[in-house]
């Protein structure tokens, strides 16, 4: 009976651990914590939500709430609906990138943004205790169905300042890209081609049909991208573009149908964004903030413009705090997410789109070629099984690396001129994450193979 609750919102198996009761415990505690005001309600398309959705709205408008529902849509669509409006919070029912038995609740402040931490923490305190007053309104919400969305993000996004008043939009229509979409038939499915449609995209629909039965492991890494590099391919596209099911990560496909990677997307983004002086104003600074887990080629990029890169920890919360600290132009993580604060605080496939197309017009380039200008650097990613005592792991691992740079705000960080090595234990999981990336695959195996020969001993 899987059951995930973390900084991340909650995750759990439908056929059992994501009860109707269980959700409205989780109402009836938001409906405590929050201020008075409505509540905006998207879902990223698997059949699960359309009953999630029902539990939620009705919960909410007995407490007299006036919830706003969204249908399927992206994650980003709600954040955006939530900053862009009078609402005091939203929900997004997903279970990100997990199987299509999860489903579950990803909770967003009145900014726009996930819970944070301290949120959180007073959340669960409510519904933990069960300190929540359960009386029934006198007088019903409204259950609104809010049909412009699609709309108004994609105008969100055609009004950043890289578009407006400059010719950009017909620099990109004159390219005539042809486009492969695998929406993995979530909530991208309706969304992505019709934001590139406005840029004179011909879509190649291939997994778009909004229904969320998944045709494949929905969570966009090259082993799961088969039929895409293929349908690129086929059609002599341009590109693939793969989103997750509600659409916060983006990952292309270049046009040889060869996977670029998910680290790169945040790495093109910034490129886009740091050569615009239109994003960079008296509010906006040259700044890239991404989690340690990030490709170094942010940094590499960033010397380019003298720019500066800030890292925190893994979590879109951690890096959207540093982000608001520093009025960084643009931040996110390697996992595929690209956050735009002109656009809004939160992960978004579609900006990360639009800023993809923006670098292919502005160089009059392939991705493939611009992908080749590039440095190389090889990364590898391991788990391991681990239920020990971490202290006593992460002491062995300093130890070890005594006479190189250790950084420990996330799990420990140990970093070398041109390659890295980060150890994590997982919040929600009784296992150890290992990253390394380096110049080549050998020497990055090498520093993962050193991390897990030191948990060897300890076991």
């Amino acid at each position: 009976m899987p059951l995930i609750r973390s900084i991340s919102g909650l995750r759990a198996t439908v056929d059992d651990s994501l009860t109707a009761e269980l959700i409205s415990d989780y109402m009836s505690a938001l409906n405590t914590y929050l201020p008075a005001g409505p509540i905006v309600v998207g879902r990223d398309g698997r059949p699960s939500g359309i009953w999630i959705e029902k539990v939620i709205s009705e919960k909410l408008s007995d407490f007299g709430r006036e919830v706003r529902i969204l249908g399927v849509v992206p994650t980003p669509t709600v954040q955006l609906m939530v900053e862009k409006s009078d609402a005091v919070s939203g929900i997004a029912i997903t279970a990100s990138h997990n199987p299509a038995q999860w489903n579950g609740m990803k909770f967003i402040n009145q900014f726009g943004v996930f819970f944070d931490a301290e949120e959180n923490a007073k959340l669960w305190k409510i519904l933990d205790s069960k300190s929540f007053d359960d009386t029934i309104a006198q007088n019903p919400g409204l259950i609104k169905t809010i049909d412009k969305a699609s709309e108004i993000h994609i105008n969100n996004i055609l009004n950043l300042p890289i578009f407006v008043n400059t010719p950009l939009i017909d620099k990109i229509k004159s390219r005539k890209l042809k486009i492969v979409v695998d929406a993995v038939n979530a909530s991208g499915s309706k969304f992505v081609p019709k934001l590139l449609k406005y840029f004179g995209v011909d879509v190649i629909e291939l997994y778009c049909d909004s229904t969320g039965l998944f045709p494949h492991t929905p969570e966009p890494l090259p082993e799961n991208l088969t039929a895409l590099a293929q349908a690129v391919i086929n059609h002599k596209a341009d590109l693939g573009i793969a989103v997750d099911p509600d659409a916060d990560r983006l990952v292309l496909i270049d046009n040889n149908g060869s996977p670029i990677g998910e680290e790169k997307t945040i790495v093109l983004a910034a490129a886009t964004v740091l050569s615009s002086n239109e994003f960079l104003d008296n509010k906006y600074k040259p700044i890239v903030v991404v989690n340690h887990s990030t490709t170094r080629l942010v940094e590499d990029l960033a010397s380019q413009f003298e720019a500066k890169v800030i890292r925190s920890s893994v979590g879109e919360i951690n890096v959207v705090g540093k982000m608001k600290a520093s009025n960084a132009v643009i931040g996110g993580e390697g996992s595929g997410g690209v956050i735009l604060p002109h656009s809004h605080y939160g992960r978004d496939s579609l900006v990360g789109i639009a800023l993809v197309l923006a670098l292919l017009a502005k160089k009059e380039k392939t991705l493939s070629e611009i992908n080749d200008e590039l440095p190389r650097y090889e990364m590898i990613k391991n788990k391991t099984p681990f239920s020990g005592d971490k202290k006593i792991l992460y002491d062995a691992i300093k130890k070890s690396f005594s006479n190189s740079n250790i950084n420990e705000e996330d799990g420990l960080k140990i970093e070398f001129d041109k390659s890295w090595l980060q150890i994590r234990t997982s919040n929600t999981e009784p296992i150890i994450r290992i990253i390394s990336e380096a110049p080549t695959k050998l020497e990055a195996i090498n520093l993962v193979n050193k991390a897990l020969d030191i948990l060897k001993n300890l076991m």
